[in-house]
Formats: structure tokens, sequence, C-alpha cells
């Protein structure tokens, strides 16, 4: 047996996971609901296991069907964009995935230069907290957040960044917020996926242990940052992605950049074997340059 199944299967599969119903998935592949079905039986037939629970209610994913998707739903988008490409001419694309955050607080308002520079690329962006998966060809970069232990790709740090207290003028001003002890009386903004933690700033810069109760919790420094702004509390966050807030007044330092822990937490990534791609040079020293100016 083929390790790999037939595209009009996955095609299919993929179709009835997004719109929840056979008919649909029928409707927007232009086949019968009885095609349709018979083509995810002969992909479950083939994996060995169920992809979907039937009942009176719909259809949903089991859950061998959900980690499934979650594997070959980037592919399946890969292709078509490759595909599309084709049709439409596009022999220089670069597909670049990245973390969320540093993707619309601070890649997206240089993308115009990227544009402007290299007018022959064609650039795909995608953004979400799951590293692309380079083996299933979801993209040739990947800028990534976190710990760096990513084993048989090429890792580089984009730029050093300085983690500080920030809060709205405002807010500083109501709290009349200036040395290190007063953040104890003050509600503080939890990023839970920062690889600083309050315990890390408070381990530094205070003799007392950082506090265990948060006002609110957040998954993404975005939402993190637009807290501090709306008044609801002081965020710990990079000055470097906060760029755009700061400069427009909205949050500010408390304690200036002093009182900083400073970390390398964001990474260009890509296997070896992309580096020869012309695209993906460009792409790299240019994103090098951008770092270095920040």
């Amino acid at each position: 047996m083929s390790a790999l199944p037939a595209v009009t299967n996955l095609q299919a599969f993929e179709a009835v996971a997004r719109r929840k119903s056979f008919a649909l998935a029928a409707s927007e592949l232009h086949l019968t609901a009885s095609a349709i079905s018979h083509q995810v039986s002969r992909l479950e037939a083939h994996l060995g296991v169920r992809l979907f629970e039937r009942s009176a209610h719909g259809v949903r994913l089991s859950a061998a069907g959900d980690l499934y998707l979650a594997k070959i739903g980037g592919a399946l988008s890969a292709i078509a964009s490759a595909t599309e490409d084709v049709r439409q001419g596009v022999s220089n694309s670069l597909y670049v995935h990245s973390a969320p955050s540093i993707a619309s607080l601070w890649l997206m308002s240089r993308l115009r230069v990227f544009a402007q520079t290299f007018p022959d690329i064609s650039l795909n962006l995608s953004a979400a907290h799951t590293p692309s998966d380079f083996a299933l060809g979801q993209a040739d970069i990947d800028i990534r957040y976190g710990i760096p232990n990513w084993p048989d790709l090429v890792v580089e740090p984009l730029f050093e960044e300085r983690i500080v207290p920030l809060a709205s003028p405002e807010f500083i001003r109501q709290h009349r917020l200036k040395r290190v002890e007063q953040l104890f009386g003050v509600k503080l903004i939890q990023s839970n996926v920062s690889v600083v933690q309050w315990a890390d700033w408070f381990g530094e810069f205070s003799d007392k242990r950082a506090p265990d109760w948060f006002a609110v919790r957040f998954d993404r420094a975005q939402m993190s940052l637009d807290a501090a702004t709306l008044g609801l509390g002081v965020a710990l966050e990079s000055t470097t992605i906060a760029a755009r807030h700061i400069a427009e007044r909205k949050l500010k330092p408390i304690f200036g950049l002093d009182q900083a822990v400073k970390v390398k937490a964001h990474f260009v990534v890509y296997p070896p074997r992309h580096a020869k791609r012309p695209s993906v040079k460009a792409f790299v020293e240019w994103i090098h340059g951008e770092a270095a100016r920040s």
C-alpha cells in the first residue's frame, strides 16, 4: 500500500472537517455527498482509523482526525498555493511562517520595504504559535519565539530584547509609580507564553517574590500590550515588540531601560537545504538588516 493517500481523499477530508458537513463539503468541491462520503471512507481505510464521529446532530472530528488535520492542513495549503503560483506564472514564491506577535507588531510594518526591495519575490506570510513543520513543506522560513531547541535546523537570533514593566502614562501618574516595591500594590498583567515571567524580573530587581495573582492573563504579547494601553495594569513585555506603543506614547517603561531583563528570544529558523534558495537568502539578509536597525 502506498504511504501517501490520494489527494482527492485528503481534499474531501479537509473540506468536511472545515465545513462540519458532508453536504456543504460536496457543494464546495462540486461532488455529491455520497462521493465525498466514499472518499473519506477510503481515507479512513487507508489510515486504519476513524476520522469523524457521525451522529444525528452532525459530524465532528475524532481525536485521530483532529490530530491528522493539524498535520496535513499546512501541507494542503502549501500545495494549493504552489499550484496557484504556477497557474499565475509566479516563479519566485517565499513562504514565511511567524510567531503572531512579532508578525503583527514588528514585521508587518516593514514588509513594504521588502516588497519594494525585492519586487520579483511573491511573499506568503502566515502566523501561529505552533511552529511550521518543514518536513511537510509548510514554510521556507520560520520566525520562532522561545528557547532555541530546534536540532538539525539553522537557528539565527534576530536581536537582543529588553523586557521591562510597561504601563500607560495615565496609569503611571494615577498610581505615582516610581519604585519597584509599588508594583506589589497595582494590577499586573501576565503574558503566559513569554520567556521572561514576572518571577524572573522580580528575581533580578527585588528582594521579594513576585505576586502569584494577576488581573488578567493572555497568550499573546499583542493582547498584553493592548490591555496595558487600556489601563488594565502593568505588562512585562519587550520594548522591541512594543516599540510602536512606546513611540505613540500609549505605553511607557515605568523604570526606564536600566531595570530590564535582556534576552534573545526571536529567531530566524530554516533547514540547511533552504539556504541555497535565492529568495530565502534575500529574506534572511533583509530581516537581519531590519533587526539591526530596530
